[in-house]
């Protein structure tokens, strides 16, 4: 084989290579999809261990750094 046959199909496998490189994701993130859907069918679920903790309401009305006036007694 002539030396430009051979770089001319290492060039074409690297090509073809890097363009299925991002498929894989995909293909793996669909097989874990349809895990999930299987499992949810079978009567498993998922649910997250981490929770968002809630924060405390603001009053109306009320600045940071503000107190509440509140009517002093006489």
């Amino acid at each position: 084989m002539s030396y430009f046959k051979i770089l001319g199909t290492v060039i074409l496998f690297i090509g073809v290579v890097l363009l299925l490189y991002g498929c894989w994701y995909v293909a793996a993130a669909g097989a874990g999809a349809y895990g999930g859907y299987k499992a949810k069918e079978e009567g498993y679920t998922i649910q997250s261990p981490i929770k968002k903790e809630s924060q405390p309401k603001k009053e109306e009305g009320k600045k940071k750094g503000e107190t509440k006036n509140l009517p002093s007694e006489k």
